[in-house]
């Protein structure tokens, strides 16, 4: 009876450890929390090793107890590693889900460029039902701005200002109706951008920051002619959201910068908004998953997508992300495009990795795109992306790190890759001109009526 009660207690001890590893893997509710503050020194990340019982000699009492079944290790870290011929350098937990965090916009980009093409351009379209006095510069009637245009921003509204200008409108009696899907400066509400349009159109109501951003864009553009005048339509009535009504005639219409550019910026800066309103347009987090699903044969069980930003609870393993990254290359090699013209290039653009790999070695030698989310599944850090070495070797790279410290993954994260660069004769510089992001999002394009086809005219005679 000792022997029993001794060979039980190492089982109870053994299945302890075993839901100890476990809870490792236990989710907490989102909600950001300040990085760390402190810099402790770097310490090895733990695997959670369980305990192993040995079985009873045959024929004993005990071995007519059943045999647990073996808890698998639960990694705090994923690595998946590999060549661009496919060779794995290292893998650690490559097999398990992790919450990837904002590196789930690496397959919303993928999802766009496939959907869209990297030349698509997203249309904004002023309306009116009105009669246009050029005497006067008036406007009877309504102006109606419709579009998704998720790049859409303050400078925008201005330029679309100077173009009514030109077809010498300069005052609408109605009212300003914008469409439901409308957005300005990432604002997910129509009608607050509805009413940031309405005033920032007007030169006497317009928002300081949006003259700053508009002369900005100027100077970038060495644009002289947007210092020759001000840019400013006057609406008299009132905001709304609704539909563009029928028999509704465009005026003109404003195309963004190429999606190629719009996914710089949206990758650069992990814009959430931008993601978000990408990803409805092809379906949603559901969409996305079929996406991967279907077109990268990703199986369901290493996939799990609440959203196309990487907020909330998302699952991806490291190996399926590392299918994602190599899908998102190869579509951009078919338009005869290279990873940095679509993520960030760390230690030169500005973002996420602005201020990581800077020293004058590592500088400009990693494109990536993070993922950071603060207590989801513990405090939760991620880097995807591709680092080039002095023996010219290109390595691409998955690390997903969970519970802990995201101040301390990052550290281990720059540690890792700096030690693989390391050990092929140091870190060198991928070939990158950089361009200002701002100019990125000003290469719009407007196409404008003439302004005989509709002066004097009526509604019902369009």
């Amino acid at each position: 009876m000792p022997k029993l009660i001794f060979n039980r207690a190492l089982l109870a001890l053994a299945l302890a450890f075993a839901l100890a590893a476990g809870a490792a893997a236990q989710e907490d509710p989102y909600a950001p929390a300040p990085l760390a503050t402190a810099t402790p020194t770097p310490k090895p990340l733990l695997v959670p090793q369980l305990m192993t019982v040995n079985p009873p000699a045959a024929g004993s009492f005990d071995s007519v107890l059943p045999t647990p079944t073996p808890t698998p290790v639960v990694y705090r870290q994923g690595v998946f590693v590999a060549t661009l011929d496919g060779k794995v350098v290292m893998e650690q937990g490559a097999d398990q889900t992790f919450n990837p965090a904002s590196t789930v916009k690496l397959a919303t980009a993928l999802q766009a460029l496939r959907t869209y093409g990297p030349d698509y351009r997203f249309t904004t379209a002023v309306w009116t039902t009105g009669t246009f006095d050029r005497a006067t510069g008036t406007l009877t009637g309504d102006l109606i701005i419709s579009g998704r245009d998720p790049s859409l921003h303050d400078e925008h509204a201005v330029a679309l200002a100077r173009e009514m200008n030109k077809l010498g409108i300069r005052t609408v009696t109605g009212d300003l109706i914008v469409s439901p899907g409308f957005t300005l400066n990432f604002s997910p509400s129509a009608m607050r951008s509805g009413e940031r349009f309405y005033d920032t159109l007007d030169s006497t109501r317009r928002p300081a920051a949006a003259t700053g951003s508009w002369y900005d864009e100027c100077r970038e553009k060495k644009d002289q002619a947007c210092f020759t005048s001000v840019p400013s339509v006057a609406v008299m009535g009132a905001v709304y959201v609704a539909p563009v009504p029928a028999g509704a005639t465009v005026l003109l219409t404003q195309r963004s910068s190429a999606l190629v550019d719009v996914l710089k910026v949206l990758l650069c800066y992990s814009n959430n908004f931008m993601a978000e309103r990408l990803g409805e347009m092809m379906g949603g987090a559901t969409g996305l998953q079929g996406f991967l699903a279907r077109e990268i044969n990703l199986p369901a069980s290493e996939v799990r997508l609440a959203s196309t930003s990487g907020l909330g609870v998302n699952r991806l393993s490291p190996r399926s992300m590392m299918k994602v990254y190599v899908a998102l290359r190869e579509e951009l090699a078919k338009h005869k495009l290279e990873p940095s013209d679509i993520l960030p290039v760390a230690g030169v653009d500005p973002g996420t990795l602005k201020k990581r790999y800077t020293d004058a070695a590592s500088r400009g030698s990693v494109i990536g795109k993070t993922g950071t989310l603060g207590r989801t599944d513990g405090g939760v850090s991620a880097l995807v992306g591709e680092m080039r070495a002095q023996n010219g070797d290109v390595l691409l790279f998955v690390i997903f790190n969970r519970h802990g410290s995201v101040y301390r993954f990052r550290q281990d994260q720059d540690a890792l890759v700096t030690a693989l660069q390391s050990a092929r004769g140091g870190a060198a510089p991928f070939a990158y001109t950089p361009h200002t992001l701002a100019m990125r999002l000003a290469d719009t394009e407007f196409n404008a009526r003439n302004k005989n086809e509709y002066e004097g005219t009526s509604n019902d005679e369009r």
